[in-house]
């Protein structure tokens, strides 16, 4: 299978392309609310995906897989935060 680039041609991350072909992540995001059991089950799959990566990682790549999730997880929780707020401010100015 051909790999997949983490990036576009601006040098922005793409990951998130990705994410919205994941079908457990459309589904639980069709209608809007993210409920307990979809949660659960996105960790459950998390959790299957690491374990299948990380024995196979050598110290050297393990570290740097490790930051690369540190990372992303602070980029996707700084995005949605900004995001909230802008959305926050367009309410408070009554822009569309």
């Amino acid at each position: 299978m051909a790999r997949t680039s983490w990036f576009d041609d601006s040098d922005l991350p793409i990951i998130d392309e990705q994410v919205e072909k994941l079908e457990s992540f459309t589904q639980a995001m069709a209608d809007g609310v993210i409920e307990s059991q979809e949660l659960e089950r996105q960790q459950a799959s998390l959790i299957a995906a690491m374990k299948a990566v990380e024995p196979g990682l050598s110290d050297q790549d393990h570290e740097r897989v490790t930051r690369l999730m540190i990372e992303l997880s602070a980029y996707n929780i700084m995005r949605l935060l900004h995001e909230l707020q802008g959305r926050r401010l367009e309410k408070a100015f009554g822009k569309a």
